[in-house]
């Protein structure tokens, strides 16, 4: 839910509020721009007493945010778009039934009877993303697994908004298929993430150490995830 906070020097500041079972207030800048998260029993004056005591901080990351947005998607043919961490083109053609994409090095070919209609492009091009999402992720768990000794119950894949994967107590595994646009290195940093989770609920200093026995940069990759995300979040 949006909430709006209007400061003393009459400056409103916009925000999505999420209550958790916490102790603390949390503030992220997303793509959506600023969210909250905040105990469930806080009161609405101490929580925003809090957002505008930061009020600096999130107008700095706001303003860093739209500095480097990225341009929106434009599904039409020549679009620029990335598979594994290299680019390739959207070539996009009529054809009196529709096709399934084909991917080539450098290319991906959609053809159908209404080549100007973006939706269904889309539509095409992320189902695509999604099957190979799929068998890309079920590749690298298992084969992390294997090296962790730990084996995951199910993977799933996820729309989520800023989240790249979660574990859950039932060692259901949950991967965002935007993931699948990103080098591998990075990929298999979410992948070891999650995984790690399968013995340490938890992000204490035996998560990290299980997280670095399955991927020593990972420190590297998941800066390099952040300043990727904008990008990645394009489709």
């Amino acid at each position: 839910m949006t909430h709006v906070l209007t400061l003393n020097s009459g400056e409103q500041l916009h925000y999505q509020l999420a209550h958790r079972q916490r102790r603390s207030v949390g503030l992220k800048i997303t793509a959506t721009g600023l969210v909250v998260h905040a105990p469930k029993r806080i009161s609405q004056a101490e929580l925003e007493g809090i957002i505008a005591q930061k009020a600096d901080w999130v107008r700095k990351k706001l303003a860093a945010m739209l500095a480097n947005q990225v341009p929106a998607m434009r599904w039409q043919h020549g679009e620029a778009l990335l598979f594994l961490g290299q680019n390739m083109t959207l070539a996009i053609a009529h054809d009196l039934q529709s096709k399934a994409v084909v991917h080539e090095p450098g290319f991906l070919f959609v053809a159908l009877p209404q080549p100007q209609d973006a939706k269904l492009v889309a539509r095409k091009v992320i189902l695509w993303y999604k099957k190979q999402a799929l068998q890309d992720f079920t590749r690298r768990l298992e084969i992390f697994s294997s090296k962790l000794g730990a084996n995951f119950a199910s993977l799933t894949l996820s729309n989520a908004g800023s989240r790249w994967g979660s574990c859950n107590s039932r060692k259901e595994i949950r991967l965002n298929w935007r993931l699948l646009q990103a080098p591998p290195h990075i990929i298999n940093y979410v992948v070891c993430h999650e995984l790690a989770h399968l013995k340490e609920m938890n992000h204490s200093a035996k998560f990290w150490a299980i997280v670095a026995s399955l991927c020593p940069d990972y420190k590297m990759a998941e800066k390099e995830l952040k300043s990727l995300s904008a990008t990645l979040h394009r489709i």
